[in-house]
């Protein structure tokens, strides 16, 4: 018996840890709308991935921060799969500043894309699920969204946000919708260019004595879209423990 067509739209796409989540749910099933803003090339290679898996897949350019992007987006979503069945707010940027440094054009873009994104494409998604009775909403929070990091301010209250947005989203979204949150520690990704911008905490500080890998956090994406029917308004932090 076959099952039935799903449709995720993840935000951020095209790399890193976007990547992951968009070919692990395709590999679950899913036909996923693969986001990117400036990544178009790293998008369309996503796409291509998860074509050879058997899915459709649809890329489309937008800023998460834009509302008039955000819906277009999501009506060629619609437009294209018919639904949507689970969104994973994934789209964030990061970039440390020491406070003397702190300027209000990176308060204003940090908070803009990682915090109103976030709400923006759950708005409008949330909609398209309330009339459906159906869906699930994932947001990628961060450990600095529970941590206070130094030189983070604008990301760590940006993923602060996140969280407490999940919160007050599962409750107005219940109980047709459910939303929850995962908060990643330090992820080993196999993209260099991530190191260059998230330094790695020292290992003793994380109880496991390891980071973590990028499939620690695409296997509770998917446990949470697919298995999770009575979980909502959490937070999962994957962390190897750090958050203690």
């Amino acid at each position: 018996m076959n099952q039935p067509k799903k449709t995720a739209l993840v935000t951020g796409a095209g790399r890193r840890l976007g990547r992951e989540i968009s070919l692990s749910l395709a590999r679950t099933g899913y036909d996923i709308v693969v986001n990117y803003f400036q990544s178009e090339g790293a998008a369309q290679k996503t796409a291509d991935e998860i074509k050879g898996l058997g899915r459709r897949a649809l890329t489309y350019g937008a800023d998460v921060s834009n509302s008039d992007q955000v819906h277009g987006m999501i009506k060629k979503a619609l437009d294209t799969f018919g639904q949507i069945d689970l969104l994973v707010n994934n789209a964030a940027i990061y970039s440390p500043v020491p406070f003397e440094k702190l300027t209000e054009a990176i308060w204003e873009k940090t908070l803009d894309t990682n915090l109103k994104g976030t709400f923006l494409c759950s708005r409008e998604i949330g909609g398209h699920m309330l009339h459906r009775r159906s869906g699930s909403i994932i947001n990628i929070a961060s450990l600095g969204g529970i941590h206070a990091w130094a030189d983070e301010a604008p990301y760590c209250v940006s993923k602060a946000g996140v969280i407490m947005l999940t919160k007050c989203f599962a409750k107005s979204l219940a109980p047709y919708i459910r939303v929850n949150a995962i908060a990643p520690g330090y992820i080993d990704m196999p993209d260099s260019i991530l190191e260059k911008v998230i330094p790695q905490p020292p290992l003793d500080r994380v109880p496991l004595k390891r980071f973590g890998r990028p499939e620690e956090i695409t296997d509770m994406v998917v446990y949470l879209a697919t298995k999770g029917d009575y979980i909502t308004g959490q937070v999962f932090s994957i962390d190897g423990g750090k958050s203690l």
